[in-house]
């Protein structure tokens, strides 16, 4: 095993000069500092992690809260964790997973502990109740998501504002004049979820703004709920020909029930997504979507926090783009004579 010695026998340097590079707690020289750098690398050092621990003061322990309530996905919540404990472990941290509903008190107890050092907090709602909190704390933050007053922390997400509007515009410019979101479980819009409300904001914004009629209905993530929302939006909205399915679990039995009740998708009604690409992509009809870019927006907060560690400045507000994709499920609306 390669010790702290060799690497100062290597770049010659004594072992407190390696200690004070590894650390930071001392300012060292460029020249220097790049030396032992070099014979690291060329060793193959790698520092023990309670030692790096102790040098620097920290617990090199992330804590990724996800309060896993009702209503919410937990196949691709679980895209996000993943590719934070991936990008985690690049920068020699580990994560601490934190799922219990504990609001507060939750985040009070894990950074008043020396447990971590720093935070990554999701499902963050418009009037977070944790959002106060997270101000006053002396751990680094970064949020998944976007409370209704964002100054002063720093968040990252998928616009699902614009997300919704561009589902709408894509539908428009097939020049279909009817149409509808099926969104998440009533009781993410009843916690006024942030992506959830967003969407829908964009969503009917965009169909104002070109004069559509427009339906928002909130669906339980069953196969029943799919089948009935389809028959109430049918009933109420005969001419009804574009949906935009915001709620992963029930895109197949949605277009499964308009297929039942005679609406043939893309001929009859165009349908898209609000999903992960491999959803869309591997549906029996392939679905016009717009990715959930979970694997990006878990590893760009992952480097936010880092920046923070380090001391660095980092921007408060990172928007992802909407980016959609046509596929076999949306077509030009033909107006029957």
């Amino acid at each position: 095993m390669v010790k702290i010695t060799d690497v100062a026998r290597h770049a010659g340097v004594s072992p407190s000069t390696v200690s004070y590079v590894l650390s930071g707690k001392r300012s060292i020289s460029e020249e220097t500092r790049r030396r032992v750098g070099e014979s690291i690398r060329e060793l193959g050092y790698r520092p023990h992690a309670g030692a790096r621990a102790l040098a620097s003061n920290r617990s090199n322990v992330l804590a990724l809260v996800i309060p896993l309530r009702s209503g919410i996905h937990v196949p691709v919540v679980m895209q996000f964790a993943v590719s934070v404990v991936t990008t985690a472990r690049r920068h020699d941290h580990d994560v601490l997973l934190l799922t219990q509903e504990e609001g507060e008190e939750g985040l009070r107890r894990v950074a008043g502990s020396s447990l971590v050092d720093a935070l990554i907090v999701m499902d963050v709602q418009m009037r977070d109740a944790r959002i106060p909190l997270l101000r006053t704390l002396d751990r680094p933050a970064v949020l998944i998501g976007f409370p209704a007053e964002s100054a002063g922390l720093t968040c990252i997400d998928l616009d699902f504002k614009a997300a919704g509007e561009v589902c709408v515009d894509h539908l428009a410019d097939f020049g279909h004049r009817c149409v509808g979101l099926i969104g998440s479980p009533s009781e993410v819009y009843e916690r006024e979820t942030g992506f959830a409300q967003r969407t829908a904001d964009g969503f009917m914004a965009a169909a104002r703004r070109y004069g559509l009629t427009s339906t928002l209905h909130p669906c339980e993530a069953t196969p029943d709920a799919a089948r009935a929302m389809v028959a109430t939006l049918l009933d109420e909205h005969p001419d009804l020909t574009g949906v935009v399915v915001h709620n992963e679990p029930i895109v197949a039995p949605i277009v499964d029930a308009f297929r039942r009740a005679g609406r043939r998708v893309p001929d009859d009604l165009s349908v898209v997504a609000i999903c992960p690409d491999e959803l869309a992509e591997h549906a029996e009809l392939p679905l016009t979507s717009v990715a959930i870019p979970a694997e990006e927006v878990g590893k760009r907060a992952v480097e936010l926090l880092m920046e923070k560690l380090d001391g660095h400045e980092v921007p408060e507000a990172t928007l992802l783009p909407p980016r959609l994709t046509q596929r076999a499920s949306t077509a030009p609306h033909v107006n029957e004579v």
